[in-house]
């Protein structure tokens, strides 16, 4: 085991330390770091690797959330949505969804009169508007049960939600932010018109002092922890823990459609294509108690989405049919709603800098749909303590491999696959949706596939865990296979034992 040893702090003096690497802390770090602040953002473990890869991985204005009158964040969320499909038209994409009517719910009128709304809240909208359907005529209404017989047409989009977090720390580090995943924040004190902080390796043990004219509590579900352990500030600001579980089964039917599904309690769960071959249910909505940490789904989540599936769908899934699951925990903006379904998903941002204090912000709450917006907002709330801080930026600037002629995602894979014939046409997808114009890297003089190296499961080589390591700050065959990618539902055990073990060979000699 590793013993701990304390390096003396350095005269470097961040303007920002962030703590979190999941969407809001990357978000920000990027924000940051394009205006000019130095910035350090310290990840205990891998980018994204709890809440911000266990959502339902939607870019959207949250349709139910009209039912609860937040329009303020629809129409911000639906304004996010047509920004990010032009800035990472690779990682983000069009959806229809199919919204059935069910009778006995919401009757017919509220959901036109909620979809009339959602259409005309986007003060642009490039995606197709709503409009009904007749399920028992129409293909979309094959895989339904007959009882359904109408219902209504929208648009949304899909989100890579992990590679979203890995793409804006990659473009806050060419920015010139310090990135460090694996590095846990142990203590934060204010001293000398700063913050001095204790950061700990978790792979070493090793501790280090930093110093920092402001903190990002950007922590998720360990946001209200970090106020009082870490940095030592008592806040009335609470977060409410909302545990959302997932399944994945074998493809449920034909078509790209996505289905939102009504439920007797009043949720909703969406059917939505998978990595191709597969379907993706979820989420459920449970209040969840315990201390923040990895979570799994439970036998009475599972169950519960089997149900809501066969409620709808013709035909029936069981436990036995999830190939994968996983869960995180929101750590969602305590409103004392008593509905976990009605708490809300806005953000709100506590600024800690009374009598001329360094300044602590701490981020409640929010969605990944709206993460660009919160980070601007962050930096707004601290811009009084940086006079010579730059004006806002993100908004037409494409994230990592995003700047396609037009956000022409089509034209881009074509091209891509006329320069690659070596490659499947699957695999030649994958990185192109992956990597965007970065999977050019990749790439870079191979005339064949043995040009790429060692060959593993789903297409991946070894010149993409390569680049995985030098550019993504991968480290272990999980951060690859459920992170970087969803190769995991396509290796064999085999096949991740290699991978492990070249990575641990690729490590060991850098």
């Amino acid at each position: 085991m590793a013993t701990a040893s304390s390096a003396p702090a350095t005269g470097d003096v961040h303007d920002l330390l962030i703590i979190g690497g999941g969407i809001h802390g990357t978000g920000i770090a990027r924000d940051a770091a394009g205006r000019g602040l130095t910035v350090l953002l310290c990840e205990r473990g891998d980018l994204a690797e709890f809440t911000s890869s266990a959502s339902t991985k939607l870019i959207h204005g949250g349709l139910r959330y009209l039912e609860h009158y937040e329009f303020r964040l629809v129409r911000e969320a639906l304004a996010e949505r047509e920004r990010l499909l032009r800035l990472a038209p690779h990682i983000v994409w069009p959806l229809r969804f199919v919204l059935p009517h069910d009778a006995g719910l919401r009757p017919a009128w509220m959901l036109r009169a909620g979809l009339f709304l959602y259409d005309h809240l986007a003060r642009l909208r490039t995606l197709p508007g709503s409009k009904p359907v007749r399920l028992r005529t129409s293909p979309l209404g094959v895989p339904l049960r007959e009882r359904l017989t109408k219902g209504f047409v929208y648009s949304d989009c899909w989100v890579e939600d992990s590679r979203l977090v890995v793409l804006n720390a990659m473009d806050a580090r060419a920015r010139g932010a310090e990135i460090r995943t694996r590095t846990g924040v142990e203590s934060a004190r204010r001293a000398e018109g700063g913050w001095t902080a204790t950061l700990r390796d978790t792979a070493t043990g090793r501790t280090e002092i930093v110093r920092a004219r402001a903190v990002i509590n950007a922590a998720g579900p360990w946001v209200s922890e970090t106020l009082g352990t870490v940095l030592g500030i008592d806040s009335h600001a609470a977060v409410r823990l909302i545990k959302g579980s997932h399944i994945v089964v074998r493809k449920l039917y034909a078509g790209d459609q996505a289905y939102i599904l009504q439920q007797p309690d009043k949720r909703i769960v969406f059917a939505i294509p998978y990595e191709r071959d597969f379907t993706l249910i979820g989420t459920t909505e449970v209040p969840y108690r315990d201390a923040p940490g990895p979570v799994a789904i439970s036998p009475e989540e599972t169950r519960y989405l089997c149900a809501c599936v066969h409620r709808s769908f013709a035909k029936a899934i069981g436990p036995e049919d999830v190939v994968w699951s996983y869960a995180g925990v929101r750590p969602l903006y305590d409103d004392a709603a008593a509905d976990a379904s009605a708490v809300t998903r806005d953000y709100v941002l506590t600024l800690d800098a009374a009598s001329g204090r360094p300044p602590a912000l701490s981020v409640f709450g929010g969605k990944i749909t709206t993460y660009r917006r919160l980070a601007e907002h962050a930096i707004a709330k601290i811009a009084p303590h940086f006079p010579r801080l730059g004006p806002a930026w993100t908004g037409d600037a494409p994230l990592p491999g995003g700047a396609m002629p037009g956000a022409d995602f089509d034209a881009f894979l074509a091209e891509l696959t006329r320069d690659a014939p070596f490659l499947s046409p699957e695999t030649v997808r994958r990185l192109a949706r992956a990597y965007g114009t970065e999977a050019r890297t990749i790439l870079a003089g191979a005339r064949s596939l043995a040009d790429l190296g060692e060959a593993f499961d789903g297409g991946l080589t070894a010149a993409e865990v390569d680049y995985l390591i030098r550019a993504e700050w991968a480290r272990t065959a999980d951060d690859i296979l459920w992170r970087r990618s969803k190769l995991g539902l396509r290796t064999a055990p085999e096949s991740a034992t290699r991978l492990a073990a070249y990575l641990a060979r690729r490590l060991a000699a850098a």
